[in-house]
């Protein structure tokens, strides 16, 4: 599974950070650096929080299902919120909106006790295998939970729903849109504002938005691929790793992608097809690390910071958003004919 740590590995230096399943406790804000005597990185931590704090108590007032999802992201990292405003209360709420729909129970997925082995939420999980039985994303979550309870079988059937779904979506385009369509509600305080960074109060939206968007749930797909690399003389199972491995290169998120592609090249009977993924998965790793120095840059140039969040209000794709970004600042999405990743494995 060489293949895939590496990418894995690759993806993590990106603003959507490569999760477990669940994080064990709910995302804390950034420890400040110790190298400033001044205490400024403290001061704009503090202003952060309270920026995200008004953020929350605006949208709160909505009983549409989209800015209480926002509401729920801003509120997640922080503590001592009164309890109306509370990452469970607004999810909660944002779940039985009129037009709550699979995204708000793929985050609710994360209103859950880790430290009772409660996790995912599963009334949420219920849901989602109602309102999306065509997302192998909400497949693969059951596959992990039913391998973590050992359920051999209902980790087969599991692999077999998911190899026969329509898509994979892990809703991180959705919850990007809600965050982005909210953070403009409220101008960032200038004490948020880190001189050393030209991009300003837009520099400082991009980065809010962005990281709290990388802490959506996401599958353990690492188990998934365990599964299938252990497939062995297996035919069923190889087939349905192949038809997975189809679904998953076109995924919502780099991750699948890179899953899909893994699955390809080491299950692949031909070799033509074999070094076909490898050559593609070469590819993704140069647009997921291309991003992330994209993104780096956005934080000293306001007009990138701007189009990065209009980009993620079109509430499109984890995937469609990287590739849309590189097209759009001119940067090619296949890898020069000599290029070598940054990190090795």
């Amino acid at each position: 599974m060489r293949g895939l740590r590496y990418l894995i590995l690759s993806t993590c230096a990106s603003w959507f950070v490569a999760s477990a399943a669940f994080a064990s406790d709910p995302p804390g804000p950034p420890a400040s650096p110790t190298a400033a005597s001044d205490g400024t990185p403290a001061t704009r931590e503090k202003a952060l929080l309270g920026l995200q704090r008004d953020l929350v108590s605006v949208l709160a007032l909505r009983a549409d299902s989209l800015p209480l999802l926002g509401a729920a992201l801003y509120a997640r990292p922080l503590v001592g919120q009164p309890k109306f405003a509370t990452f469970h209360a607004l999810i909660e709420r944002a779940s039985h909106a009129d037009d709550a729909g699979a995204a708000v129970s793929w985050v609710r997925l994360a209103d859950c006790d880790a430290k009772a082995d409660a996790c995912p939420n599963t009334d949420a999980l219920d849901q989602l295998v109602k309102q999306a039985p065509d997302n192998a994303a909400v497949w693969l979550l059951k596959l992990d939970q039913d391998t973590r309870n050992s359920k051999p079988d209902a980790a087969r059937a599991d692999l077999a729903k998911a190899a026969s779904a329509k898509l994979y979506d892990d809703y991180t385009g959705v919850s990007l849109k809600a965050l982005a369509d909210a953070v403009s509600m409220l101008p960032p305080p200038a004490d948020t504002i880190d001189p050393a960074h030209a991009a300003g109060a837009m520099g400082v939206q991009q980065v809010l938005v962005f990281g709290l968007a990388s802490t959506q749930p996401q599958p353990a797909l690492q188990v998934t691929a365990k599964l299938c690399d252990n497939a062995g003389g297996d035919a069923s199972i190889k087939a349905d790793c192949l038809s997975l491995g189809k679904i998953l290169e076109w995924g919502s998120s780099p991750l699948a992608r890179s899953l899909g592609l893994h699955l390809r090249e080491v299950l692949a009977d031909d070799p033509a097809q074999q070094q076909d993924a490898k050559h593609a998965r070469l590819n993704l790793v140069w647009q997921v690390q291309s991003f992330a120095e994209l993104s780096a840059r956005a934080r000293g140039d306001a007009a990138l910071s701007q189009h990065l969040l209009l980009l993620a209000t079109s509430g499109g794709t984890e995937m469609s958003l990287l590739l849309a970004a590189l097209r759009d600042n001119n940067i090619p999405t296949d890898a020069p004919a000599d290029w070598k990743p940054h990190a090795s494995d």
